[in-house]
């Protein structure tokens, strides 16, 4: 699948989040700046040290009138887990079926261990206050991630 072009509007979606609340792209729309990461798999060690940073860096992306939404196949239960477990403060949804992520073309081949298998790519998407795709991260750096966004939103938003 094809990435989604910087300047459309992003994907539309509608997803349930950890406490089961459904949350829509659209509910932000003229609000805030939207930062969709999609991630493989809660409590997975590079998971967690990129939610974690996230977390301790939420002050900052609030203060930029951003909100993050973190988008991974896990069930809402194992989300919620993953909340409590390591206490973060932001919006986790839920893509078991994994539409959304074959909407952003993050679904796709993976290799681990010499196994292939279907899976989320790691990617980050940058949505101004007007919808549209302002940019996309192809290549994230689990320990530097929320730096890396803060960065581009600073110099760009």
């Amino acid at each position: 699948m094809p990435l989604p072009k910087i300047g459309n509007l992003a994907p539309a979606f509608t997803l349930l989040d950890e406490d089961e609340n459904k949350i829509s792209l659209k509910d932000f729309k003229g609000k805030k700046n939207v930062v969709v990461y999609f991630y493989p798999k809660a409590l997975t060690p590079g998971c967690t040290t990129q939610a974690c940073a996230i977390r301790d860096s939420k002050k900052k992306f609030d203060k930029s009138g951003t909100v993050i939404l973190g988008i991974s196949p896990d069930a809402p239960k194992k989300l919620m887990n993953f909340v409590e477990k390591k206490d973060l403060n932001f919006t986790l949804l839920s893509d078991e079926d994994h539409k959304i992520a074959e909407k952003y073309g993050v679904w796709g081949l993976k290799k681990f261990m010499g196994r292939e298998y279907m899976g989320v790519h790691r990617m980050t998407f940058i949505i101004g206050k007007d919808g549209r795709l302002k940019h996309i991260m192809e290549k994230v750096n689990t320990k530097t991630h929320h730096e890396d966004v803060l960065l581009y939103i600073k110099e760009n938003l």
